[in-house]
């Protein structure tokens, strides 16, 4: 999986996602060459999800199985 900046480069690739104990482990690389590791925790998830919106929430349920950009 690629995250994107806001002018279309790319931030990350994400190569894992596992889980330690209550954390959520994102593996990948920064700007393509850098490793990185990222530690979600349950508290950072509940801040997460304070942030949606019904809309927003709906949006993220469907964003797989909209078509990519051309």
């Amino acid at each position: 999986m690629k995250l994107y900046s806001a002018d279309k480069s790319e931030l990350m690739q994400v190569s894992t996602v596992e889980r330690r104990g209550d954390d959520l482990v994102i593996k990948g690389k920064v700007f393509g060459t850098m490793p990185m590791s990222a530690t979600l925790t349950p508290e950072n998830a509940r801040a997460f999800l304070k942030l949606l919106t019904p809309g927003l929430a709906w949006f993220l349920l469907t964003l797989p199985f909209r078509k990519g950009a051309k």
